[in-house]
């Protein structure tokens, strides 16, 4: 199984709801086994890292992962989120 996570932070905290909005978009795409958006809670005090959403999904194999990254959707939520978001670091981890 592969899990996929992803961080993003608002250039503008007036945009966090249309970030959330371009996030979800990535729900309908029928490759993931499971797949959520998050809102931060900041309960780290430790890094003072800024980041308001995580998006976290996981993948069955690493095709469905590039499938998931190939589908239309995929890339209307990158139009949608990429000019309101400052930073994004994705990881994806093989697990099991």
């Amino acid at each position: 199984m592969i899990r996929h996570i992803v961080f993003f932070n608002a250039r503008n905290p007036d945009d966090l709801d249309r970030i959330r909005e371009g996030l979800e978009t990535l729900s309908g795409i029928p490759h993931a086994r499971h797949f959520e958006v998050g809102r931060n809670l900041r309960t780290d005090d430790l890094t003072g890292a800024e980041v308001d959403f995580v998006v976290y999904a996981e993948f069955d194999s690493e095709a469905d992962l590039a499938a998931y990254k190939a589908h239309p959707l995929y890339q209307r939520a990158i139009d949608r989120v990429k000019p309101l978001r400052d930073m994004r670091i994705a990881a994806d981890i093989e697990s099991g």
